[in-house]
């Protein structure tokens, strides 16, 4: 458990020195100023993204108030701050790049632009979360750029022409947003839909009761004053705005699918084995699953070859400065969610998990736990389970249990880690 704890460490240090490289926010082109380092993440909900955008504000990129829509294949949502200096109504340069150059479904460019080096990086249509950065310095993106390089399989790589990297052609980024859609950064809290018919209908209503009561104060007489009937439809109006806090286990990662997925690219990265590196332990979300490589003898190019002869297709690569450290992630397409209600109170739920695990002869450690929404509090009861069963076993136990819903499983030398919650009524 601790050596999977500090492997989580390292890579999130390791992340981090990535994003605590000097950036920006936007650039200039043609006179168009477009928004540029935006957070992406996928989008669920096709009808209404600006529910994912407020729920996404709250929970991912917190304080995020502005979001713009990619669509296509695998549609995603884009996340910016104002404070960061993006504005509502600025264009967004990753979809105007992405859409332009559509027959490409990997992508991995760097262009040069007024305010520094502009670094795009899409695999399978899906634009990474730290693959949409303005870096300032032209050697933070150079650095970026070639340490996803190594990763095989782009169908297009765009650099400056100075850096004279093998294979890569430079392109006018005024002619491929030319090409492009141009979508713009939107208020995530604005009044839309519904609400907004509903204030533009109160807006109407009051002004013309506003005009009727004039006219008839100032010209006309004590029996037009009389007619003026329009409060009340006013009233009526207001009183059916009803604000809906959808529940969490409304839109729930499919712990089955959670649990293939999980089991079976866990084994093919922990399968990966190279002389002298030593794997540290593999972590599995409902985004991806991320592992790293310890250095304890021999070369940075022996784990290279194994990871490209592994078949297998990752979305990040880093490796730290002395290349005693390799960290790769892979990413999962089409996350299935579902919907499943509580059916169990947290006294009810308890009894049955300790009784479970006492007949199992194993430990579960289980803690109380809440989340907070538009204000409304629900609760769960969270479980952390250590076993060195295979998730197959696992999967058949756990899903019997509605409102299910498992954060991660890691796996480190023949152990596997599982931590989620389950939703009481």
């Amino acid at each position: 458990m601790a050596e999977i704890e500090k492997t989580l460490d390292e890579s999130q240090d390791l992340a981090a020195s990535i994003n605590s490289k000097e950036w920006a926010s936007s650039f200039t082109v043609d006179g168009t100023q477009y928004a540029a380092s935006v957070f992406w993440e996928s989008l669920q909900n096709l009808e209404a993204p600006f529910l994912d955008a407020k729920e996404a504000s709250e929970n991912v990129l917190v304080g995020a108030d502005l979001f713009c829509v990619k669509h296509g294949k695998s549609p995603q949502l884009g996340l910016a701050m104002s404070s960061q200096g993006f504005q509502k109504g600025m264009s967004v340069a990753a979809v105007a790049a992405v859409t332009a150059m559509s027959e490409a479904s990997s992508l991995l460019a760097v262009f040069k632009v007024d305010a520094g080096y502009w670094y795009l990086c899409v695999r399978n249509d899906v634009i990474l979360s730290d693959g949409d950065v303005l870096f300032v310095n032209e050697e933070d993106a150079k650095d970026q750029f070639i340490s996803m390089l190594s990763v095989p399989g782009w169908a297009k790589k765009i650099a400056p022409l100075e850096w004279g990297i093998d294979e890569t052609e430079q392109r006018n980024i005024s002619e491929i947003f030319a090409q492009g859609l141009n979508t713009k950064l939107e208020k995530i809290n604005a009044l839309r839909g519904a609400e907004l018919l509903i204030v533009i209908v109160l807006s109407i209503a009051i002004g013309a009761w506003l005009i009727m009561f004039i006219s008839n104060t100032f010209f006309g007489t004590k029996t037009q004053q009389n007619k003026v009937v329009t409060r009340r439809a006013k009233k009526k109006v207001v009183k059916k705005v009803e604000k809906i806090i959808p529940a969490p286990w409304e839109s729930l990662v499919d712990p089955v699918w959670m649990i293939d997925n999980c089991r079976q690219s866990i084994l093919s990265l922990a399968s990966i084995s190279t002389p002298g590196w030593r794997n540290t332990g593999v972590t599995c979300m409902a985004s991806g699953t991320l592992t790293s490589w310890k250095k304890e003898f021999g070369r940075l190019s022996w784990i290279e070859l194994s990871l490209a002869n592994s078949g297998m297709t990752f979305a990040k690569k880093i490796i730290d400065e002395k290349a005693n450290n390799v960290t790769v992630s892979v990413p999962f397409q089409d996350v299935k969610k579902i919907n499943s209600s509580p059916k169990k109170s947290i006294g009810e739920l308890r009894n049955m998990l300790n009784d479970l695990f006492q007949a199992l002869n194993l430990t579960v450690k289980l803690s109380e736990n809440k989340v907070s929404i538009s204000g409304k509090v629900f609760y769960s009861l969270k479980f952390v389970i250590n076993s060195k069963y295979d998730p197959n076993i696992w999967k058949d136990i756990l899903t019997k249990f509605s409102a299910l819903s498992i954060n991660n499983i890691r796996y480190n030398n023949g152990v596997w880690n599982y931590e989620g919650v389950i939703y009481v009524q």
